[in-house]
């Protein structure tokens, strides 16, 4: 091959704008996380000093506010798509939150948990108690990364950059926080079922 045709050679893509692609690799590494997560829990439950307890009733509250947040996510997604940037900007607001709603229903949460006497770590602590603060903690952490995001399109949105014809950034906005309201539905309904 001759230097210049090297130059003007292309590999084949994947067909998937970078951005996506990191997205769903993040996705990918994030599902992996909770899957050993999960799966430790399991194990862990099997090798015994495994004390039980009732989960708090208001986790059932953070559930249906994450729900919540999805149908507002979803809202602005198909107000880019229609142009009309007043909406997607009210729906990435109220979504946002909503987000920080659940953020503090979870804190709550691990109020009545210490409440209970279920504690992180420590020679008194249940490892039960343990693998709950780490399952809602990590995905808090998560939740958090989403409320920049959507910030950072919230800021796109008021410069005029989140419309039909520049939907990248809204888009993986949507997935990702779609994917974080799913997570959170299963980890609910993991501890619901394994206790």
């Amino acid at each position: 091959m001759h230097p210049s045709e090297t130059l003007t050679h292309k590999e084949p893509g994947t067909g998937l704008h970078p951005m996506r692609l990191v997205l769903i690799l993040l996705i990918i590494s994030i599902v992996m996380m909770f899957a050993a997560f999960t799966s430790g829990y399991i194990v862990r439950r099997e090798e015994g000093n495994w004390l039980e307890y009732a989960l708090p009733g208001s986790m059932l509250y953070t559930s249906i506010i994450i729900a919540l947040s999805s149908a507002t996510v979803q809202w602005a997604w198909v107000s880019a798509r229609k142009d009309n940037v007043r909406q997607v900007q009210i729906a990435l607001v109220l979504t946002m939150l909503l987000g920080v709603a659940f953020l503090y229903g979870q804190w709550q949460v691990w109020g009545e948990l210490v409440q209970n006497k279920v504690f992180f770590g420590g020679t008194d602590s249940n490892p039960a108690g343990s693998f709950t603060y780490v399952l809602m903690g990590v995905h808090g952490f998560h939740l958090i990364t989403g409320l920049i995001f959507l910030l950072i399109v919230l800021g796109k949105s008021f410069r005029y950059q989140v419309h039909s014809r520049q939907m990248l950034a809204i888009s993986n906005c949507s997935i990702y926080w779609h994917f974080l309201g799913g997570l959170w539905l299963y980890l609910y309904l993991f501890l619901l079922l394994n206790h």
